[in-house]
């Protein structure tokens, strides 16, 4: 879109000479505080009303621009430029660099954490640490399917823990199925006979199998992925119904405030192979409305505390 880009050595002369110019950080707010450009506005680039804030604070489209982002692997810079230059704006240029190009040429940065644009995202500890399982902040959803609808709900965890050792996760994790339950039909006639038919020995069979547990064979981090993928494979042995099977998955797992760790991961299992059967194709025919498609999809989100 005709974008230009301009050089540290550039821009520097300019704010040396007082240039009447717009000058843009793109980053988020918190960023922003950390480390920054003398005389810069914050415009994050990932709010919704970016363009909005944008027309509120420059409504002249011939100003001249410069925005600004961390660095070149980030496109929030560019990202900010080609929207600036699609709403009007005709003077718009891109700081090649970002902060840390700019700070490599030792021209001066202002901020209260100058030291972040050198620090790496956080990651898991190295360290040997044990962590239990918040269950009132953890959940389990599931979402099952037929050829008319789908039904989803939440079942609780009963107790977890696991240890974080050289970039690997051992652990065990126990769920409560008697907590299962459906969301999608809360304040339907229905929702009661749904929430029996879960429990009963046409799927879960809660009464003789209130407990069904994860235990970690194989936990390994991959290695320089980024932190919006999966950055562990994760393989051990589901337990459910009495059954026990192989189950293979990929993960998230990422540092949070003081000391929490939080995973999160969602896949499909077959549950036939843990003796649900109700509903499947390959155990029953002529089944009309009442087949169930075999594959159930977990979301998982497990929040951690350190254990004392």
């Amino acid at each position: 879109m005709g974008i230009k880009m301009i050089s540290p050595q550039v821009l520097n002369d300019w704010l040396k000479e007082q240039r009447s110019i717009v000058l843009i950080d793109t980053m988020v707010d918190e960023h922003f505080r950390a480390v920054h450009l003398s005389g810069a506005m914050n415009i994050c680039v990932y709010e919704i009303v970016f363009l909005e804030n944008i027309a509120r604070l420059i409504p002249e489209k011939s100003r001249e621009i410069v925005v600004y982002g961390s660095s070149d692997k980030s496109l929030e810079a560019a990202t900010a430029a080609e929207k600036l230059a699609g709403a009007g704006y005709l003077n718009v240029s891109v700081l090649r660099g970002g902060l840390l190009g700019f700070k490599a040429l030792g021209y001066e940065l202002e901020g209260e954490d100058v030291g972040i644009l050198g620090r790496v995202e956080p990651s898991i500890p190295q360290e040997d640490t044990r962590y239990t399982v918040d269950c009132e902040q953890s959940v389990i959803r599931w979402l099952g399917r037929n050829r008319s609808s789908t039904h989803h709900g939440n079942v609780r965890l009963n107790s977890g823990e696991f240890g974080i050792k050289n970039s690997s996760i051992e652990g065990y994790f126990e769920i409560d199925m008697t907590s299962i339950e459906d969301i999608d039909l809360k304040g339907d006639p229905l929702h009661p006979q749904l929430t029996a038919h879960l429990k009963s020995e046409d799927f879960f069979f809660v009464r003789l199998f209130p407990r069904a547990s994860f235990t970690i064979t194989s936990a390994r981090q991959i290695e320089e992925i980024p932190s919006s993928l999966p950055n562990f494979r994760v393989q051990g042995i589901f337990e459910l119904r009495g059954l026990k099977n192989d189950l293979e998955f990929f993960a998230n797992v990422s540092p949070l405030m003081d000391g929490e760790v939080k995973i999160e991961t969602h896949f499909d299992i077959d549950r036939t192979r843990w003796g649900v059967l109700y509903g499947s194709s390959r155990f029953f025919e002529h089944l009309g409305y009442h087949l169930v498609y075999d594959l159930i999809s977990l979301q998982i989100r497990l929040v951690a505390t350190v254990v004392a």
